[in-house]
C-alpha cells in the first residue's frame, strides 16, 4: 500500500467513527501504520474526526517524529505507538469515548462474555487495564497509558482479545488495517450496550458456557474456522 493510500483509508476510518456514532467533536481517533517504512498516519490532535481530510493527517515514525504534516499528531500518539510497537501484527488502532464501551471503563470492569454475539469476535470478556498511578499519569501520560495496556495483555493473546479498556478512560481497538479497527470499535460498542442491558434485566446474569464461546468464537477465527466464504 502506497503512502497516500494509507492516508485514504485512515482518513476513511476517522470518518467512519463519526457515521458509527462512536465520537463526539474530537473526543476520538484512527491511525494506520506502514510496516515496511515504520511510519504511522494518524489524525491531528483537536480536530473533529468528521472534518479530517487525507492532507491533514500526520505521519511519524515509530519514534513520535513527524515525518510529514503541518498538523500537530493527536495526543493519543504515544499510545497508538506503544501498540504497534508490542503488537507486531496490528495494522491499524481506533480509540473512541463511545458511550456503553466508556460507562464500562468508568465503572471499572471487563465487559462479561454473556452471548454469541460477544463470542463472535472475542473469546472471553474484553479485558480492563489496572489503574494507573499519580506518577504514570504526571509523567508521559500517554506512552504510560499504552504500557499500561501493553502490562494488561501480559497473558493475553492481543490477536484474538483486539480491544481493551483503559480503566476510568476509554477503549482501544486494533485490527489488520485502520478501516477494519473502526468497524471493530463498532462491534465493541455495540456488546458493550448489549452487557449493559443484560445487566440491567437481569442482575444475576451468568456468562456464556465455554462450550458455546469456544463453538462461536473458532468457526469465525483460526485454523478450523468455517464461517463465511473461503478465499
Amino acid at each position: 500500500m502506497t503512502l497516500d493510500a494509507l492516508r485514504a483509508e485512515v482518513c476513511e476510518a476517522n470518518r467512519q467513527l463519526v457515521q458509527y456514532e462512536l465520537v463526539m467533536e474530537a473526543f476520538g481517533n484512527a491511525s494506520g501504520i506502514d510496516r515496511q517504512r515504520g511510519l504511522v498516519v494518524i489524525k491531528p490532535s483537536g480536530i473533529a474526526c468528521s472534518q479530517v481530510t487525507p492532507d491533514s493527517l500526520v505521519v511519524t515514525d515509530l519514534e513520535g517524529t513527524v515525518v510529514e504534516g503541518a498538523l500537530r499528531p493527536s495526543s493519543d500518539l504515544p499510545t497508538h505507538l506503544a501498540l504497534y510497537r508490542a503488537f507486531k501484527d496490528v495494522g491499524g488502532i481506533a480509540h473512541t469515548h463511545s458511550r456503553f464501551a466508556t460507562v464500562w471503563a468508568q465503572a471499572g470492569r471487563e465487559i462479561p462474555c454473556f452471548g454469541t454475539t460477544h463470542a463472535d469476535y472475542f473469546p472471553g470478556p474484553i479485558p480492563i487495564t489496572e489503574q494507573m498511578g499519580p506518577k504514570d499519569i504526571r509523567e508521559h501520560y500517554e506512552w504510560s497509558t499504552g504500557q499500561v495496556i501493553v502490562k494488561r495483555f501480559a497473558n493475553l493473546d492481543p490477536d484474538a482479545f483486539t480491544a481493551v479498556l483503559v480503566h476510568s478512560h476509554a477503549p482501544f481497538c486494533w485490527a489488520p488495517s485502520a478501516a477494519a479497527s473502526a468497524h471493530l470499535a463498532a462491534i465493541v460498542e455495540e456488546i458493550a450496550q448489549m452487557a449493559y442491558h443484560t445487566l440491567a434485566l437481569n442482575p444475576h446474569a451468568i456468562s456464556l458456557s465455554s462450550a458455546l464461546r469456544d463453538k462461536h468464537y473458532y468457526r469465525k477465527h483460526g485454523p478450523t474456522a468455517y464461517y463465511g466464504q473461503s478465499r
